[in-house]
């Protein structure tokens, strides 16, 4: 079966995931970890694509992002790609690529998709075992530490789902941290999950139906299993 092309719609959020090659861990400690992320800034800024939320975890990078034309972010990960690897390997000795193959992206409907994209991306490090929450005096290892107001973080624009949780930055950053503790339900984390691996658009039908004027032929969600019902011509 034929890989599909990436979909990518400027002007709306993407839900991006980039893994390293054959589980390698990507940053392995701070210093590379500071790497990555100043890779990332210097990229995005150059190519014109704002980044919403980000997490590190040992094999993977996911991001919540809004690219600003069709192919900034193609352009915007690819940049990011060969800063930080090439960095990487010249302070480890390695060479080669660190990433299991190209990125991957869905575009999700803004508002409440693009909130609960947000949760996932914060909440990944809970679903893994550990504490929902951080604590507030470790290293950042992903944009939580922004949206529940322990630090500002340079890398980061506003996106509209969060702004709505509240009229003042504490009642943002209260109303953000209870839903971080209440966790997300398993059909919307698995709608997320597999649209970010296999590139479908993630919002309500009636959304992704209309979007699909502007993916042109690009498929927009799985097709049904089977083959196609056959309609046979009325014989009576």
């Amino acid at each position: 079966m034929a890989r599909l092309p990436r979909l990518v719609l400027h002007g709306l959020p993407h839900l991006v995931s980039l893994h390293g090659h054959s589980g390698r861990v990507i940053a392995p400690d701070e210093i590379d970890r500071q790497a990555l992320l100043t890779a990332l800034r210097e990229a995005v800024r150059l190519h014109g694509v704002a980044v919403h939320a980000w997490t590190l975890a040992d094999d993977h990078l996911h991001l919540l992002v809004t690219p600003a034309t069709d192919d900034a972010l193609g352009r915007a990960m690819q940049d990011f790609g060969r800063r930080y690897v090439a960095g990487y390997n010249r302070r480890h000795g390695s060479s080669g690529s660190l990433w299991a193959g190209r990125f991957r992206a869905a575009v999700l409907q803004p508002g409440a998709w693009s909130l609960q994209a947000l949760l996932f991306i914060d909440g990944h490090a809970g679903r893994r075992g550990g504490p929902v929450l951080p604590a507030a005096d470790e290293p950042p290892r992903s944009s939580a530490h922004h949206h529940l107001g322990w630090l500002r973080d340079p890398l980061l624009s506003p996106v509209p789902g969060y702004w709505a949780l509240g009229n003042t930055p504490f009642e943002r950053e209260a109303a953000y941290r209870a839903c971080l503790l209440e966790g997300q339900g398993a059909a919307r984390l698995q709608s997320l999950t597999r649209a970010a691996r296999h590139g479908w658009a993630c919002g309500e039908d009636d959304w992704v139906q209309a979007l699909a004027a502007r993916a042109g032929d690009r498929p927009l969600a799985p097709r049904p299993r089977g083959r196609p019902v056959k309609v046979r011509p009325d014989t009576a």
